[in-house]
């Protein structure tokens, strides 16, 4: 497949067609990492797994698992 780059004010955008973005599960809120190996543009969803994440994960599973006994404990 071939693309141009579209004009959006001062800026260049490149408009990706709907089945590829369904197929990698993008959409207007997926953050982008966006880097290049000197020959390529390299465009990937960003794979939210910092600490900062996958501590809220966890937080969230033991929360729901144990919500009665933590209540009791808060009391």
């Amino acid at each position: 497949m071939t693309k141009t780059l579209t004009s959006i004010g001062n800026s260049l955008g490149l408009i990706i067609d709907r089945p590829i973005l369904e197929l990698l599960k993008i959409d207007k809120d997926t953050q982008l990492e966006i880097r290049t190996d000197g020959k390529a543009l390299i465009i990937e969803p960003v794979q939210n797994t910092s600490r900062k994440s996958r501590v809220h994960a966890a937080t969230e599973r033991l929360m729901n698992a144990h919500d009665k006994t933590l209540r009791r404990l808060a009391k």
